[in-house]
This record gives C-alpha cells, sequence and structure tokens, in this order.
C-alpha cells in the first residue's frame, strides 16, 4: 500500500512540474534530483545538467524573478555533481543582499558563498559588507550563518575588517547560540591571522567560565588553537588550569544527563578538548602539571572501555600524562592502560596503543618493557600496519637482558613477513645484535640468520657492516668463512639471498687460505681448494646471478689465484670468462684481473689481504632511526668517544653562550669533527663492491693498497705506465672538497657536507655551502640546521632548500652561509653546529664542532 501512495505522489509530482514548465514556472529542485538519478548513462546525466544550467542562466537574466533562490539551489547540486557553477557567483551576492531579506534567500546565499567562492575570488570581497550588516542583525539565526560565512570564506583582508564583530558577539552577546558561532569564527580567523590573537584573549578566558557546554566546547577550542600559535598566549592561560580542572571533575561526577550522555559518559567530545587543553598547558610546566595529575588519575581509573568512547577520552589522557611532568606511578597507569589496548579486538585501537608506545618508550622504558610478550604477539596480526608499529617496537625494546628472546621472535617473525618488512628488519636487526648481542659469534650466527631470511631484500648497507664486523675480528675470520661457505653451498642461494652470497665471495677471496687449514672444532673440518673453486664454477654462470654478486665473485676468484696453489688454472678461466661480457664493469674487471694475475712480480703484493676496515660512512648509515633503548651507550661507544677526545683538540664554548644556545655547557657536544673525517667506505665501494670510480677517495695515509701501489711502482719505474693502463685509478692525493665537500657531521644516518664556495676576498667575506643528505631508510622532517662561529667572525645563514629529506639520499638540504671577518687578526673559523630533524614522528637534536674548514684554515 505504501508503494501505490509513493508511486502516487511522484506522478502528483511530475504533473504539477510539467504544469509549472509549461506557465513559465522553474522546475523544482527534487525534480532534477530525480531526473539525474533517472539518467542511464553519463552522456544521459550530462545533456540533463546542461539543459537545466542553461534555463538556469536565463532565469537569471531576469532580476524580477522569484525562483532565484530555487534556481540557486539547483546550482549547488549541480556544482556538487562537479560540474561548471562558476556563473552562480554573482547571484550569491545578489540573494544575500536582496532587499526582500528574507531567511530563505539570505540562507541560500550565504550557502552558495560559502561553496562557490574562495579567498582567491574578488568577488568574494564585495560580501564584506553584507557580511558585516549581518553579524549586528537582531535574528540568531541570520547572525549565525554570517558568522559560519566569514570563518568559511574569511582572507586575512577580510578578517582584519570584521575581527572586531566578531569580538563584539563574543563579548557582548548573551545568546549562547551566537556565542558559539562567533567562538568558531574567532578560531577561524586567529588561524588565518594570528596576529589578531591579543584581540580575542580577554573575551575568551570569560567563555571557560560558561554553563552551556556548546559555548564550553567551542571556547576551549579557541583557546588550544591560541595557545598552540604563541607560547606568550600559552603562559596567560595558564592561569586557567584549576578552572578546567575543575570543569573536568564535574564532568566526572555529573550524573546521568540525556543531553550530553554518549554511551553512558558525560559529555565525551568536551572532556577530550579539556584533557588535550591541559596538555598544551602543562608541558614543561611542574606546577601546572602538579595541579593537573589528580583528575587525570581519575580519568584514567574511572572511564569506562567497554565502548569507543571511553578508549577516545582514555587515549588523550595517556598522551597528556606523557606530555606533561606527571609523576612515575601516573606514568605506569598511562602504560598500563595502552598495555589493555593492545588486547582490544579492535584493530584501530591496537594500532594506536602501538603507535603511542613507541613514542612512550623514551619516557618510561621499563613500564613499556613489561607489556613486551603482548607487543609480541602483535606480530602475528594479519594487518600489515599493525605489524609495522609492532616490529618498529619490538626493536625499541630490545637491551642486553632481552636480546637472544628477542631476536628469536624477530627470526620466526622474518621466516613468514611480507618483502616490504624484510630490509628494514635487516638493517635493525644488524644495529641491535652490534649493540646488545653477548658474544661476536652470535652476533655473526643470529645475522647470517638473518640474510638467509631476508633474501635479496637486505639493503648494501648491511653487507658493508657484515664484512666490517668480520674484517676487524680477527678472531672470527677462520668460523665466519666456514660459515659462510656452507651457506654459499646451498642450492637456491643465488635465487633468494644474494647479498648473503656477497659477503661469502668477500670472506672467501680474503680468508681462503683459512678455509683449506680448517679449524680447531670438528665441524670445522678442513676443505679442499677444490670444493671452493666448483661453487664459483657453479654459481658465476647462472643467469640469475645479478651484476653486483658477479662483481664480488671476480674480486674474490683474483684474491684465490694468490691463496690456492692447485687450481690457479681452473681460476684463471673463470676470470677470464668475462672478458668479452656486454657488461662494461664486468668486462673491464675481467681484463684487468686476468693481466694482473700473469704478473708474477704485482699480484701477490696487490691481492694480498686488506687491512681491518674501521667504521665507515656506509656503517654509520646504518645506525638507529629512532630515538630509542637501541641508541644508548655501549662500550664501543666508550672506546669511540675517548678515541675522539685523544685525537682532536678539547672542544670550547665558541661564543661563550653554550648554554643559551644549545641547552647545556660549552663542553657537552655529542661530536668533535675537524673536517679531516676519513670515509672508509671506498675501501668497500672499489675493491669489494668493484665499483668503476672513486666517489670519496680516501686520504692516501689510510689507503693500504694504494700505499702498496706506490711503494711497488717507485721500486718498478719501467712498469708503471703498463700499472696505470691496467687500473687507470688516477691521483690517489686528491682531498675531499674536490670531491663534493668536507664531510663535517655524519651520524645517525645524516651526513652534512661543507663546501667552500668562495674563500675571503677583499671585503673579508666568503661564502659557505652546506648539503645534507638523508642516507636513513625513513623520512626526515623539519630538517633544520643552526650554525653559530667565534666572536672574531659572523655568519649569516640563509633558509634551508627544504625541509623534507627524502630517504636513502633522494633529496639533500642546500643551506648557503656568508662567512665575515671582523678582525684581520682573526683565528681559522671554528663553527658549531645545531642539527634538529624530526623522524618516525620522533624529534631528534643533535650537535657538532668543525674546529677545521678546509680551504679557509
Amino acid at each position: 500500500m505504501a508503494n501505490v501512495v509513493e508511486v502516487a505522489i511522484e506522478k502528483i509530482d511530475e504533473v504539477k512540474s510539467r504544469l509549472g514548465r509549461t506557465l513559465g514556472a522553474s522546475m523544482r529542485l527534487r525534480d532534477l534530483i530525480r531526473q539525474v538519478r533517472a539518467a542511464r548513462t553519463a552522456a544521459e546525466e550530462r545533456a540533463v545538467v546542461e539543459r537545466e544550467s542553461a534555463n538556469i542562466r536565463d532565469f537569471f537574466r531576469d532580476e524580477d524573478n522569484k525562483y532565484k533562490c530555487r534556481n540557486m539551489a539547483k546550482l549547488l547540486y549541480i556544482h556538487m555533481l562537479g560540474y561548471q557553477a562558476h556563473f552562480g557567483q554573482v547571484e550569491c551576492i545578489k540573494l544575500v543582499g536582496s532587499k526582500e531579506k528574507r531567511f530563505t534567500d539570505i540562507r541560500i546565499g550565504y550557502l552558495g558563498a560559502m561553496l562557490l567562492l574562495d579567498e582567491r575570488s574578488e568577488i568574494h570581497l564585495l560580501v564584506t559588507n553584507c557580511l558585516k550588516s549581518h553579524l549586528n542583525d537582531n535574528d540568531q539565526f541570520v547572525a549565525g550563518i554570517a558568522l559560519c560565512t566569514l570563518g568559511a570564506i574569511c582572507s586575512p583582508e577580510m578578517c582584519r575588517d570584521l575581527a572586531g564583530e566578531a569580538e563584539k558577539l563574543l563579548l557582548k552577546s548573551t545568546n549562547t547560540y551566537i556565542k558559539k558561532k562567533a567562538a568558531l569564527c574567532a578560531f577561524r580567523i586567529v588561524r588565518k591571522v594570528p596576529d589578531l590573537i591579543e584581540m580575542f584573549i580577554s573575551s575568551t578566558r570569560s567563555l571557560l567560565n560558561e554553563k552551556h557546554h556548546g559555548v564550553l566546547i567551542a571556547g576551549v577550542t579557541l583557546v588550544t588553537e591560541m595557545c598552540e600559535l604563541s607560547s606568550d598566549v600559552r603562559i596567560h592561560f595558564k592561569k586557567m588550569v584549576p578552572n578546567l580542572v575543575r570543569i573536568l571533575k564535574n564532568l566526572l561526577m555529573t550524573g546521568y544527563s540525556p543531553e550530553h550522555d554518549v554511551s553512558s559518559i558525560s559529555d565525551p567530545f568536551l572532556q577530550v578538548k579539556i584533557i588535550k587543553l591541559l596538555r598544551i598547558l602543562g608541558k614543561d610546566d611542574p606546577k601546572a602539571s602538579e595541579e593537573m595529575n589528580d583528575i587525570l588519575a581519575q580519568v584514567a581509573t574511572n572511564t569506562e572501555t567497554s565502548k569507543n568512547v571511553g578508549n577516545a577520552i582514555l587515549y588523550e589522557t595517556v598522551l597528556t600524562i606523557m606530555e606533561i611532568k606527571s609523576e612515575s606511578g601516573l606514568r605506569v597507569l598511562a602504560v598500563n592502560i595502552l598495555g589493555r589496548f593492545l588486547l582490544n579486538p579492535d584493530k584501530n585501537i591496537r594500532y594506536v596503543a602501538l603507535n603511542t608506545l613507541l613514542k612512550t618508550v623514551g619516557v618510561d622504558f621499563q613500564a613499556v618493557q613489561r607489556h613486551r610478550t603482548t607487543v609480541v604477539d602483535c606480530l602475528k596480526d594479519g594487518d600489515v600496519s599493525i605489524k609495522k608499529r609492532a616490529l618498529d617496537l619490538c626493536f625499541a625494546l630490545i637491551n642486553q637482558t632481552n636480546i637472544v628472546s628477542m631476536s628469536k621472535e624477530i627470526i620466526i617473525f622474518l621466516e613468514t613477513a611480507d618483502s616490504e618488512f624484510k630490509a628494514e628488519c635487516a638493517s635493525k636487526m644488524y644495529i641491535a645484535t652490534e649493540r646488545f648481542s653477548p658474544s661476536i659469534v652470535w652476533h655473526l650466527d643470529t645475522m647470517i640468520n638473518v640474510l638467509q631470511l631476508a633474501g635479496n631484500y637486505v639493503p648494501d648497507e648491511v653487507v658493508s657492516a657484515m664484512i666490517q664486523l668480520i674484517s676487524s675480528h680477527s678472531e672470527l675470520q677462520t668460523y665466519a668463512t666456514i660459515q659462510l661457505f656452507h651457506a654459499a653451498e646451498r642450492e637456491q642461494i643465488v635465487l633468494t639471498a644474494q647479498p648473503l652470497l656477497q659477503v661469502a665471495f668477500w670472506c672467501i677471496g680474503e680468508f681462503g687460505d683459512l678455509l683449506i687449514i680448517g679449524g680447531e672444532e670438528e665441524t670445522h673440518k678442513k676443505i679442499e681448494e677444490d670444493e671452493v673453486v666448483r661453487i664459483f664454477e657453479r654459481l658465476m654462470p647462472s643467469s640469475q646471478m645479478s651484476i653486483s654478486s658477479r662483481e664480488f665473485g671476480l674480486t674474490a676468484l683474483a684474491k684465490l689465484f694468490t691463496r690456492f696453489e692447485n687450481c690457479s688454472e681452473r681460476i684463471h678461466a673463470l676470470v677470464r670468462q668475462y672478458s668479452a661480457n656486454m657488461n662494461l664493469e664486468l668486462q673491464q674487471r675481467s681484463v684487468e684481473y686476468a693481466r694482473l694475475l700473469l704478473k708474477n712480480d704485482l699480484r701477490f703484493g696487490l691481492l694480498e689481504r686488506m687491512p681491518a676496515i674501521e667504521r665507515n660512512a656506509l656503517h654509520t648509515a646504518a645506525q638507529p632511526i629512532e630515538e630509542s633503548p637501541l641508541i644508548n651507550d655501549d662500550q664501543s661507544l666508550l672506546k669511540q668517544k675517548q678515541q675522539q677526545k685523544t685525537a682532536a683538540p678539547e672542544v670550547v664554548d665558541l661564543l661563550g653562550l653554550g648554554d643559551i644556545l644549545f641547552g647545556g655547557s660549552g663542553g657537552g657536544v655529542d661530536n668533535n669533527i675537524n673536517g679531516q673525517q676519513t670515509n672508509g667506505s671506498n675501501l668497500i665501494t672499489d675493491l669489494i663492491s668493484n665499483g668503476a670510480s672513486i666517489q670519496k677517495p680516501v686520504l692516501p695515509s689510510q689507503n693500504g693498497i694504494l700505499d702498496l701501489q706506490d711503494i711497488l711502482s717507485q721500486s718498478q719505474q719501467k712498469r708503471t705506465d703498463d700499472l696505470n693502463n691496467l687500473f687507470d685509478m688516477g691521483s690517489s692525493e686528491q682531498s675531499h672538497e674536490s670531491f663534493g665537500g668536507q664531510i663535517i657531521f655524519n651520524q645517525r644516518g645524516l651526513e652534512i657536507q661543507l663546501h667552500v664556495e668562495k674563500v675571503f676576498d677583499s671585503n673579508n667575506e666568503a661564502s659557505l655551502r652546506f648539503v645534507s643528505t638523508n642516507n636513513n631508510p625513513t623520512l626526515i622532517e623539519d630538517f633544520n640546521l643552526a650554525v653559530a662561529v667565534i666572536k672574531t667572525y659572523q655568519i649569516e645563514l640563509l633558509p634551508a632548500s627544504t625541509t623534507r629529506l627524502e630517504p636513502n639520499g633522494l633529496s639533500t638540504a642546500i643551506q648557503i652561509a656568508r662567512l665575515r671577518r671582523i678582525a684581520l687578526s682573526a683565528k681559522s673559523p671554528r663553527l658549531r653546529l645545531k642539527i634538529g630533524y624530526t623522524i618516525g614522528g620522533i624529534p631528534h637534536s643533535l650537535d657538532a664542532e668543525v674546529n677545521t674548514i678546509n680551504g679557509l684554515s
């Protein structure tokens, strides 16, 4: 029966519509909607819209048409469908300023202005006079619509013209509806023009004493925005903390109120807003934090968690507790709430808990550690986002006591993990095992296992770090070479784990003589030369072998030629196989190695075992990317700092303002870099990874192979030209700045180079260029570099080209500095750096000193 009635009503509407159009009336909005919905194709819909748009244009030309409001409503519907409606902008102004002043016209006119106009449109300036008039209208709904429009389309000029009207409504109006609208309009004005904050301070304080919840929540929103924009305003409103605490307490103690109750909780929206404002006011303020500790504890213990409404309040409470100077017991309570969130079946709540715990690790590590088991269980979740956050948190929770158990869990996760997790997991596992491993052998075994499971997704930095690890521990070399040899014997290694194969090739090439000697344990039996060469004969021709792996293999074969006596012909034949390869690098290496192996007086010296590789740029690039317990100092870091203290001049306070500029004493700097930093990665890049060119050459005194070449060339003068033709290694005496500047900072994956663009001229001015690169696998945001100089110099630092540094060195931030020498007798310039950035949502701050600037010393 109901369907019959609806059909009858539709038929009657159609008849009325046809009759109205016959008499010259405009089509009603509901008829247009019905026709658009009835269109079966996009072409039919366009035809309906174009036909009606043409009719609307015709009606707009008639100044006395009584259907303007209806036509504007239809035009707004057409605009919402995505079609052109710009020709209605002027009609919006006409409707708003119509002489009849009908509420329907004003409402549709302002709605059209909000949809069709923006601050870039010149027409919107014509609305200013209408808004000023309607803001003072006696009708609360007209004034409310005007306030909504002002907040939606206000430009800076319009804000300055009408901010006084909004303030007047806040101060003098007794209507709660108007006050609420005025507070929200002031919120948009302050966000658009922060200079107008002072105008609203006095009127805003009175809003926090209102009883009406709508006015109160609008007032809290306005105060929150003002406090976020200005630290002075924040100090001013800290006096209101007791008032906010009282309001929040009343909300907790209030009984059932049907007007504000949501799932048995009194006005949760207002509670969340107040708690957020308390977080802003209590940050870095012990007194304000103490005033709000009790009420936060009450909220945390009394809020119901069975519904999402309560969980939202608890989440905001946890964020506030962790942000302010709260008591330790309160922080433990907050972490326990997050622990309960981890057990919630709702995936959104679990994700929020993991994300918050990750930020909380740096505040209360032990409290988060208690929930380690629950965090590990989240690795088994089917949701990719939850697994990602759980993995990050697992690495943040690793320390010396749980490294073994946590590594087992992460390796179990790695066995079935998606490819997107493997690269990050391999990098962070190396960092964790390096810092907290119980023994060097356990470190090696764990990383071999990780490289097998992560397969071809292992980053090059991890390969270099593994090579450095084995090279720098002589007691590990025999064991490592045997283990890696057995790993290379596996059938599927070429398909699944070429980074591991690259490490194996390097070790076999360097320490192949240790293989045929064998180890002391029964499992480390002697391996014959034939077995070693047979692995290369099986793996090198594989079509699945990457160019990089073949380069490792060629270098390893060349070194084995000097270590194996019985298989030299087979090794030489393997090297010659690539002399006609399509890849230029492989072909060049093959030809050069083949010729070198025939020179008895050179090959043993050039292909002897490399000296121990020290910590290098590649290794540094793999430093932890998040502030977590992984960044704790261990013995290796202490040893490194001691070496820096003995090798570098004593750190001094350059400006005598160390505490002001850097928040501590002049000696409290993280690192002291004198500009002559050695880049050991070139040894790996050129001789291990077989790179064709040297991008950042090391100094000759630290490159053992280049020194050896110099010695041999002095004793073999007649072979100098032949040797240069073989290797074309170029001059080894080039300095850092001729190849990309002086590296003045290289920590936690962030590298900063200093280029001298112009030395001191007749005006005693020089120009410097700072180039910052992010070698981490994670985006760096809010990057900021501040530079100070000693008193005899002045420096002007221009803004950086960007504050975002893409991961893996994909972008750089360039910053130009003008250095001026004040005193002619000034000493060499020295710099102090203050580096700030955000990575993974966590802010970082680092200090450094540059005691020598190459080119200006």
